[in-house]
């Protein structure tokens, strides 16, 4: 007899086939039915859940997050339940080169430094492991809230084998990250995870990379990378990943796309233009096409892919990105420790020197110069392009969300001033979100609507609740936005189509058993939602908000999500190991 019944539902089933009216019946952790008709005789403790009118779907996979920095904590389902309460089920974490494990005692203030610098939280007192083993014991025996599937982190893998060092890696070097993510792939890591536009991923060169491909292969895992750029060098990035994947045959994701072009000396002349338009797009949008080079990229990897490489991708709903503050400065200058790197912000001689490399910083590939880093976001888009999103400090909260040019401006300092003088007074802990005119305008948005609605493309959150600071809109609405703006108000794809791509599509590429679909037998991971009404009810002006229409949240068989109701203390979560 089943535990539960959902009755009178339209079911699709995440395969991408057309939809159909269907029981879907859970017994355990499993789905025990998905039959035109269940009937449950009364009184036998079964309880049947009226979805008339609504959707029956898999459980949302998210692709690309950072949910495994929280998910350690004793109070980590408070912190993580804006992502159940969305219908996410089931994360992917590790990505972009970061996680909480391996960890050594090999350049132990340096990997301090990159793990503070990357979450700006103090660690050190929470992470109980050293290796990826004893991470995974560690969050299994405490129990997890949602499934989690980790990735190996290149940058963790590195600095253990040479610290913070601003160079290619010697073949000794290389042999001790590979001996090293083999046990965390050994561990039931699904793959490794790259940040090439971090320090210190961005100082590895393709030689480093295809000779740790080569240990993904013998775990059967998948490569998935922050490229190296983003900007004008999008190709060659690319085809960097390209190459890893084919050299070593294995399968790659391409982490959280989107393209920003560099406009060389015009720049600053082309943003204020580009502004008018954005400015515009309050009251009317001026259809542009801003996704061609996504498009064109998407094109090449579905050629690859009818040759046979397993590629994929995935893509944020917005046009607000974040990260780390100190991402944005040449990577000379946050080389070393946490000391070493206020030492140089205090030094005005090279603190001229930092801006100088910002304000003429060559964004051309391999982008492993001095002043060659991709992610130098103010000579991209300009010192007004970028508010704080988190700081430590009580002192400068009241600071989170604001510009960081109208700061400066009251202070009476230069933009780059008042952000060294802040490193300095939050110990390098600054998270920041920047844009290219205002956060989410409609403008800009139509640079993502290639990669929104392809239906080989998943979609992710790039998830980073640390449970302070002023978070991202999508950490507590990016499904419902995807599922109510893109699918039902501007009809890019059917909803068969955009559900595939946010279960099964992520589910099989990354290799997650049983899951992703609806089917007998498979685990119940289950989304009820109402298609008419679903609505992210948040934006970056008002982040915190409680979507609409999610009606239930199955995870594993346990009713974690019932309306208005939440309950997480099941920790009905598995980790999800190759």
């Amino acid at each position: 007899m089943p535990d539960f019944v959902i009755k009178n539902g339209t079911v699709v089933d995440g395969s991408g086939r057309k939809r159909f009216k269907a029981d879907v019946a859970i017994k355990g952790d499993r789905i025990e039915a998905v039959e035109k008709r269940i009937d449950v005789a009364p009184g036998n403790g079964c309880v049947e859940i009226d979805a008339a009118g609504k959707i029956v779907c898999p459980g949302i996979i998210d692709p690309h997050s950072h949910a495994d920095l929280t998910i350690h904590r004793e109070n980590h389902a408070d912190m993580l339940a804006p992502l159940v309460r969305q219908g996410i089920t089931t994360f992917i974490g590790g990505n972009c080169g970061m996680s909480l494990a391996p960890l050594t005692n090999n350049h132990p203030l340096c990997m301090k430094m990159y793990l503070e610098g990357f979450t700006a939280m103090e660690l050190a007192k929470d992470l109980h492991w050293k290796d990826t083993a004893g991470f995974i014991d560690y969050i299994e025996a405490q129990g997890v809230c949602m499934n989690v599937a980790l990735l190996a982190p290149h940058s963790l893998l590195r600095i253990d084998a040479m610290g913070m060092d601003t160079r290619v890696a010697r073949n000794d070097e290389i042999d001790v990250m590979a001996r090293r993510l083999d046990d965390c792939l050994e561990a039931g890591c699904v793959g490794m995870s790259t940040g090439l536009q971090y320090m210190p991923g961005l100082q590895s060169d393709t030689r480093e990379l295809v000779k740790l491909g080569k240990v993904v292969k013998k775990h059967d895992g998948i490569y998935a990378s922050h490229l190296r750029s983003y900007m004008s060098t999008l190709p060659e990035a690319i085809d960097e990943l390209v190459t890893i994947v084919r050299k070593n045959n294995i399968r790659g994701q391409v982490s959280h796309i989107f393209w920003v072009p560099d406009m060389g000396p015009l720049g600053p002349l082309l943003r204020e233009f580009a502004k008018l338009f954005i400015n515009l797009s309050k009251h009317w949008t001026l259809p542009a096409k801003l996704d061609s080079e996504i498009e064109k990229q998407i094109g090449k990897l579905m050629r690859l892919r009818r040759k046979g490489l397993e590629i994929g991708m995935d893509v944020m709903p917005t046009t607000t990105t974040f990260t780390h503050l100190m991402a944005y400065f040449p990577p000379w200058a946050i080389k070393g420790t946490k000391e070493d790197i206020g030492l140089r912000l205090m030094h005005a001689g090279r603190r001229r020197k930092m801006r100088e490399d910002i304000e003429h910083g060559k964004l051309i590939w391999p982008h492993t110069g001095s002043n060659q880093w991709s992610l130098n976001i103010f000579k991209l888009l300009g010192w007004e392009c970028t508010r704080i999103m988190a700081v430590v400090t009580e002192k400068n909260k009241p600071l989170e969300g604001r510009r960081i040019t109208d700061i400066a401006a009251e202070r009476g300092k230069h933009p780059f001033d008042f952000l060294c003088d802040l490193l300095i007074q939050e110990e390098g802990r600054v998270l920041v979100f920047s844009s290219v005119g205002e956060p989410e305008d409609n403008f800009t948005e139509q640079s993502l609507y290639a990669p929104l609605k392809h239906p080989e493309v998943s979609v992710s959150t790039d998830t980073l609740l640390m449970g302070f600071g002023r978070p991202s809109h999508l950490f507590y609405g990016a499904y419902p936005k995807f599922l109510s703006r893109y699918v039902r108000e501007m009809k890019m794809l059917d909803l068969e189509t955009a559900v595939r791509k946010i279960t099964s599509l992520p589910a099989d590429h990354f290799r997650l058993k049983l899951r992703g679909t609806l089917k007998k037998k498979w685990f119940a991971d289950v989304l009820v939602f109402d298609p008419e009404t679903i609505d992210p009810r948040c934006s970056f002006q008002k982040p915190s908000g409680k979507p609409r229409g999610i009606e239930h949240v199955f995870i594993n068989g346990k009713h974690v999500v019932d309306g208005d109701k939440t309950d997480l203390s099941a920790m009905a979560g598995k980790v999800l190991k190759n």
